[in-house]
């Protein structure tokens, strides 16, 4: 039996009496040609079993992947399971197809070191997406020669970012408690450090955490409630490494066993503040009447439920990283983005039940 060998770019053109520019141009820049021309060698290439160009060989050739890296340390589901992450990966993909890019998930392990995705993944710049500034994933990016953009976390010299301003959102929820009267308050946080940490948190640990947006939302509401007289010291925070709603039931369940009197939670995710109004409910606990819970990102969850939160667009964080990095070779200084946050005063705060209320009832 004899097997037809396979087109090639070579005979496609000579099959045409075109030249190998013209049908290469007809794959990777139709613009130069005419629409029937185009069409005439596309269908000449279906016709003799052609595939197009390799994309192996024009990478190597063009020097380009044709893809943006997108650095999580996180396992690959977390992406399409946290809304937030979500929503920014959304924002992500279409500054990609935007611009006629691919996208190439880069997830690690957040409790392992190895580094062998980040080298050998074939991209033309990385997004790194909210790490520690501390993980040898981040130093292994900022070791490859292609341009980088971090969002949310950490600050890097050098390198372009786009985020928000933590301290400044986070004082927005603290205020608003204030003024309803609360001054006895705990607070759920998500992972402050690469080392797995389920209890309280030190005052040491929260102003040495190596996850930037988190240390500097503690710090906002430390400088806040400071300020109103409130001695940060004993005030109990509570950390969960994983970021899931089960981990803000058992971290509301810690805080309210060590102190039932705590009249407000404050969440630095809606994810963890839709936890513990689970764990408020199994209690009996009447949000707000009872025990007032915030939260931070503004997510549909958090939205339908009326969560009192700060609503950050992050889906718009993902569009920006991604022009920002494709517009890379544009700049020859780094750039920072900083979006804009709303407070959202939903229907879980009010103002704290006095010590008679709580004895006699509403």
């Amino acid at each position: 039996m004899h097997a037809r060998r396979p087109a090639t770019l070579a005979s496609l053109a000579a099959e045409l009496g075109v030249s190998r520019t013209t049908v290469s141009n007809a794959y990777n820049r139709p613009d130069q040609l005419s629409p029937e021309l185009r069409r005439r060698v596309l269908e000449t290439a279906k016709r003799l079993g052609y595939p197009g160009p390799d994309p192996v060989a024009r990478s190597l050739r063009t020097r380009k992947a044709g893809a943006v890296g997108l650095l999580l340390t996180e396992n690959l589901s977390y992406a399409f399971r946290d809304p937030a992450a979500l929503a920014f990966l959304e924002g992500l993909a279409l500054a990609c197809e935007s611009a006629g890019q691919g996208l190439h998930l880069v997830p690690v392990n957040p409790q392992r070191e190895d580094i062998a995705n980040v080298h050998r993944a074939g991209v033309d710049g990385f997004v790194v997406y909210s790490v520690p500034d501390d993980d040898p994933h981040l130093a292994a990016v900022l070791s490859r020669p292609v341009p980088t953009v971090v969002c949310d976390q950490p600050r890097v010299e050098g390198v372009d970012r786009v985020g928000i301003d933590d301290h400044a959102a986070i004082t927005k929820i603290a205020k608003r408690l204030i003024s309803l009267g609360h001054r006895r308050i705990g607070v759920l946080c998500m992972r402050l450090g690469r080392d797995r940490n389920d209890s309280f948190v030190s005052l040491d640990r929260q102003r040495s955490a190596h996850f930037h947006v988190q240390r500097t939302r503690l710090a906002g509401l430390a400088d806040t409630f400071t300020a109103a007289g409130v001695n940060w010291a004993d005030v109990r925070v509570v950390e969960r490494f994983d970021h899931s709603q089960a981990s803000g039931e058992s971290a509301a369940a810690q805080l309210l066993d060590a102190d039932p009197g705590v009249t407000a939670i404050i969440c630095t995710s809606d994810i963890l503040a839709l936890g513990a109004m689970t764990e408020a409910k199994r209690r009996n606990l009447r949000v707000p009447q009872d025990l007032t819970i915030t939260g931070f990102d503004g997510i549909t969850e958090a939205r339908r439920v009326g969560l009192t939160t700060v609503r950050q667009p992050v889906l718009e964080k993902g569009k920006a990283a991604g022009k920002l990095l494709l517009g890379a070779a544009e700049a020859n200084r780094q750039r920072e983005i900083t979006l804009e946050t709303e407070l959202v005063d939903g229907t879980t705060s009010a103002p704290p039940r006095t010590a008679e209320e709580r004895w006699f009832g509403p």
